[in-house]
Protein backbone atom coordinates (compact mmCIF):
# COMPACT_ATOMS: atom_id res chain seq x y z
CA UNK A 1 0.00 0.00 0.00
CA UNK A 2 1.12 3.53 -0.72
CA UNK A 3 1.97 5.90 2.15
CA UNK A 4 -0.49 8.64 3.02
CA UNK A 5 0.27 12.26 3.88
CA UNK A 6 -2.52 13.98 5.84
CA UNK A 7 -2.74 17.68 4.98
CA UNK A 8 -4.50 18.54 8.25
CA UNK A 9 -3.57 19.12 11.86
CA UNK A 10 -7.03 18.02 13.00
CA UNK A 11 -6.89 15.31 15.65
CA UNK A 12 -10.46 14.37 14.65
CA UNK A 13 -9.36 13.58 11.11
CA UNK A 14 -6.51 11.39 12.39
CA UNK A 15 -8.98 9.63 14.70
CA UNK A 16 -11.42 9.08 11.83
CA UNK A 17 -8.69 7.67 9.59
CA UNK A 18 -7.88 5.26 12.41
CA UNK A 19 -11.47 3.99 12.22
CA UNK A 20 -10.69 2.67 8.73
CA UNK A 21 -7.34 1.28 9.82
CA UNK A 22 -5.08 4.06 8.56
CA UNK A 23 -2.27 5.92 10.23
CA UNK A 24 -0.76 8.63 8.03
CA UNK A 25 2.96 8.37 7.32
CA UNK A 26 3.13 12.12 7.99
CA UNK A 27 0.92 15.01 9.01
CA UNK A 28 1.71 18.18 7.08
CA UNK A 29 -0.95 20.88 7.45
CA UNK A 30 -1.30 23.36 4.62
CA UNK A 31 -1.12 26.99 5.63
CA UNK A 32 -3.48 28.74 3.21
CA UNK A 33 -5.71 31.78 3.34
CA UNK A 34 -9.16 30.41 4.22
CA UNK A 35 -11.01 33.70 3.71
CA UNK A 36 -14.30 33.62 1.88
CA UNK A 37 -14.00 35.38 -1.46
CA UNK A 38 -16.61 38.04 -2.31
CA UNK A 39 -19.77 36.32 -3.55
CA UNK A 40 -18.39 32.83 -2.87
CA UNK A 41 -21.09 30.36 -1.88
CA UNK A 42 -20.61 27.59 0.71
CA UNK A 43 -20.11 24.58 -1.62
CA UNK A 44 -17.57 26.20 -3.96
CA UNK A 45 -15.77 27.71 -0.96
CA UNK A 46 -15.28 24.45 0.94
CA UNK A 47 -14.33 22.59 -2.27
CA UNK A 48 -11.76 25.26 -3.15
CA UNK A 49 -10.15 25.10 0.28
CA UNK A 50 -9.79 21.30 0.24
CA UNK A 51 -8.31 21.42 -3.27
CA UNK A 52 -5.88 24.24 -2.39
CA UNK A 53 -4.71 22.48 0.78
CA UNK A 54 -4.12 19.26 -1.16
CA UNK A 55 -2.22 21.05 -3.93
CA UNK A 56 0.08 22.87 -1.50
CA UNK A 57 0.95 19.72 0.44
CA UNK A 58 1.22 17.50 -2.68
CA UNK A 59 3.84 19.92 -4.05
CA UNK A 60 5.91 19.28 -0.90
CA UNK A 61 5.52 15.48 -1.17
CA UNK A 62 5.84 14.46 -4.82
CA UNK A 63 5.06 10.81 -5.48
CA UNK A 64 3.02 10.45 -2.27
CA UNK A 65 -0.73 10.26 -1.76
CA UNK A 66 -2.10 13.39 -0.05
CA UNK A 67 -5.46 13.72 1.70
CA UNK A 68 -6.91 17.15 2.48
CA UNK A 69 -10.34 18.15 3.75
CA UNK A 70 -12.25 21.20 4.84
CA UNK A 71 -15.51 21.45 6.77
CA UNK A 72 -17.91 24.35 7.08
CA UNK A 73 -21.28 25.08 8.61
CA UNK A 74 -23.76 27.10 6.57
CA UNK A 75 -27.10 28.64 7.39
CA UNK A 76 -28.62 29.37 4.01
CA UNK A 77 -25.82 31.03 2.04
CA UNK A 78 -24.13 32.33 5.19
CA UNK A 79 -20.86 30.58 6.05
CA UNK A 80 -20.33 30.45 9.79
CA UNK A 81 -16.76 30.99 11.00
CA UNK A 82 -14.54 28.65 12.93
CA UNK A 83 -15.04 29.80 16.49
CA UNK A 84 -11.75 31.15 17.82
CA UNK A 85 -13.18 33.11 20.76
CA UNK A 86 -16.16 32.92 23.12
CA UNK A 87 -18.06 35.77 21.45
CA UNK A 88 -17.93 34.01 18.07
CA UNK A 89 -18.99 30.71 19.64
CA UNK A 90 -21.97 32.40 21.33
CA UNK A 91 -23.01 34.13 18.11
CA UNK A 92 -22.84 30.85 16.14
CA UNK A 93 -24.80 28.91 18.77
CA UNK A 94 -27.52 31.57 18.94
CA UNK A 95 -27.84 31.49 15.15
CA UNK A 96 -28.07 27.67 15.09
CA UNK A 97 -30.65 27.50 17.88
CA UNK A 98 -34.02 26.00 16.81
CA UNK A 99 -33.11 25.74 13.16
CA UNK A 100 -31.58 23.57 10.49
CA UNK A 101 -28.15 24.09 9.00
CA UNK A 102 -25.89 22.34 6.54
CA UNK A 103 -22.48 20.86 7.23
CA UNK A 104 -20.32 20.52 4.14
CA UNK A 105 -17.06 18.60 4.09
CA UNK A 106 -14.97 18.61 0.94
CA UNK A 107 -12.27 15.98 0.50
CA UNK A 108 -9.45 16.05 -2.04
CA UNK A 109 -7.04 13.16 -2.60
CA UNK A 110 -3.99 13.68 -4.80
CA UNK A 111 -2.59 10.32 -5.87
CA UNK A 112 1.08 9.43 -6.37
CA UNK A 113 0.84 10.48 -10.03
CA UNK A 114 -0.45 13.93 -9.09
CA UNK A 115 -4.07 13.29 -10.12
CA UNK A 116 -6.56 15.03 -7.83
CA UNK A 117 -9.98 13.63 -7.03
CA UNK A 118 -12.66 15.54 -5.17
CA UNK A 119 -15.77 14.64 -3.20
CA UNK A 120 -18.27 16.75 -1.27
CA UNK A 121 -20.27 15.42 1.69
CA UNK A 122 -23.53 17.27 2.43
CA UNK A 123 -25.32 16.80 5.74
CA UNK A 124 -28.19 18.58 7.44
CA UNK A 125 -28.46 19.06 11.20
CA UNK A 126 -31.47 20.29 13.20
CA UNK A 127 -30.64 21.88 16.54
CA UNK A 128 -33.04 22.12 19.47
CA UNK A 129 -33.87 25.53 20.96
CA UNK A 130 -30.84 26.57 22.99
CA UNK A 131 -31.61 28.46 26.16
CA UNK A 132 -29.11 31.10 27.29
CA UNK A 133 -27.97 28.67 30.01
CA UNK A 134 -27.36 25.99 27.33
CA UNK A 135 -25.23 28.39 25.31
CA UNK A 136 -23.20 29.45 28.36
CA UNK A 137 -22.66 25.85 29.53
CA UNK A 138 -21.41 24.86 26.09
CA UNK A 139 -19.15 27.92 25.83
CA UNK A 140 -17.71 27.08 29.25
CA UNK A 141 -16.95 23.52 28.05
CA UNK A 142 -14.45 24.87 25.51
CA UNK A 143 -15.43 22.21 22.94
CA UNK A 144 -16.31 24.94 20.44
CA UNK A 145 -12.71 26.17 20.14
CA UNK A 146 -11.56 26.01 16.52
CA UNK A 147 -14.71 24.24 15.35
CA UNK A 148 -16.68 25.21 12.26
CA UNK A 149 -19.93 26.81 13.37
CA UNK A 150 -18.80 26.79 16.98
CA UNK A 151 -19.62 23.19 17.88
CA UNK A 152 -18.44 19.58 17.80
CA UNK A 153 -21.26 17.10 17.13
CA UNK A 154 -19.33 14.23 18.72
CA UNK A 155 -19.19 15.96 22.10
CA UNK A 156 -21.59 17.62 24.52
CA UNK A 157 -23.38 19.41 21.70
CA UNK A 158 -24.82 16.13 20.42
CA UNK A 159 -27.42 16.38 23.22
CA UNK A 160 -28.88 19.42 21.38
CA UNK A 161 -29.15 17.73 17.98
CA UNK A 162 -32.76 16.79 17.26
CA UNK A 163 -31.92 15.00 14.01
CA UNK A 164 -29.36 14.81 11.29
CA UNK A 165 -29.31 13.56 7.73
CA UNK A 166 -26.10 12.62 5.98
CA UNK A 167 -22.70 11.53 7.19
CA UNK A 168 -21.96 11.69 10.93
CA UNK A 169 -18.24 11.33 10.21
CA UNK A 170 -18.61 14.06 7.56
CA UNK A 171 -20.05 16.38 10.19
CA UNK A 172 -17.06 15.52 12.40
CA UNK A 173 -14.72 16.52 9.55
CA UNK A 174 -14.03 13.52 7.28
CA UNK A 175 -16.78 11.50 5.54
CA UNK A 176 -15.44 7.97 5.87
CA UNK A 177 -17.37 6.23 3.08
CA UNK A 178 -16.28 8.77 0.48
CA UNK A 179 -12.73 9.00 1.84
CA UNK A 180 -12.30 5.23 1.93
CA UNK A 181 -13.39 4.92 -1.71
CA UNK A 182 -10.99 7.68 -2.78
CA UNK A 183 -8.07 6.15 -0.89
CA UNK A 184 -8.77 2.73 -2.41
CA UNK A 185 -8.60 4.32 -5.88
CA UNK A 186 -5.31 6.01 -4.92
CA UNK A 187 -3.81 2.69 -3.77
CA UNK A 188 -3.65 3.49 -0.05
CA UNK A 189 -6.25 0.88 0.90
CA UNK A 190 -6.64 -2.60 -0.54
Amino acid sequence: MKPLILASASPRRRELLGRIGLVPQAVDPADIDESVRPGERPEPHVARLAAEKAAVVAARHPGKVVLAADTLVAVGLRILPKAEDEATARACLKLLSARRHRVLTAVTVVDADGIARHRLSRSTVRVDRLLPADVEAYVESGEWNGKAGGYAIQGRFEAHVLWMQGSFSGIMGLPLAETRAMLKTAGVLG
